[in-house]
């Protein structure tokens, strides 16, 4: 994303942003990342912040294969999204898997 100052859902109430990125993470492309993400938003959407949607909604932006390498640490993860909410996403502890 080229201008860091634009946000298309700024003006959307944080509920409906919730419900947004819900369906932007299980819809990504990469089976592998639908089920990290997937997962991981509809196990704390409840608790995001419009600022921890405003993250999600810059990360989403991002090249799947740069996001999955980021998130299961196989590349450096750059420094405007690291902290917290990656942390969290690396540890892949909110998920289980099924063999099927």
């Amino acid at each position: 994303m080229s201008d860091q100052g634009y946000n298309p859902h700024k003006d959307i109430n944080l509920e409906d942003r919730r419900r947004r990125l819900l369906f932007r993470a299980w819809h990504r492309g990469i089976k592998e990342l639908d089920l990290i993400f997937g997962n991981f938003v509809e196990a704390n959407k409840d608790s995001f912040s419009n600022a921890d949607c405003e993250w999600f909604e810059i990360l989403f932006e991002e090249q799947d294969h740069e996001i999955l390498g980021w998130v299961t640490k196989g590349i450096d993860v750059p420094e405007k999204f690291q902290g917290e909410m990656m942390d969290r996403l690396q540890k892949l502890d909110f998920m289980t898997l099924k063999a099927k």
